[in-house]
C-alpha cells in the first residue's frame, strides 16, 4: 500500500526568531518577553497558514511579528 501522507512542520524556531529581531528593532519601553508570550499563539496560528493564505490577507511570512504586535508598536 502507498501511502502519501503529508509531513507536517512545526518552524517555530524561524517564527521566534523573526519575532525577536522585529521586538529588538523597535527599542525598548516595555516588556518584549511578557508581550511576546501574550500574543504568541496568534503568531503561531498565522504562521501555520499557507504563503497563499497569508497573501490573501495581505501579508508575507515576514510581516506576522509587524501585524501581531500592529496595535502595539503601529
Amino acid at each position: 500500500m502507498c501511502r502519501n501522507d503529508p509531513e507536517i512542520i512545526f518552524d517555530t524556531k524561524g517564527l521566534m526568531a523573526r519575532m525577536d529581531l522585529f521586538l529588538a528593532s523597535q527599542g525598548m519601553g516595555f516588556n518584549a518577553g511578557i508581550e511576546r508570550r501574550r500574543r504568541l499563539h496568534e503568531a503561531w496560528a498565522l504562521n501555520a497558514l499557507s504563503d497563499p493564505e497569508l497573501t490573501a490577507m495581505g501579508l508575507a511570512r515576514k510581516d506576522i511579528p509587524a501585524f501581531v504586535f500592529a496595535d502595539l508598536l503601529g
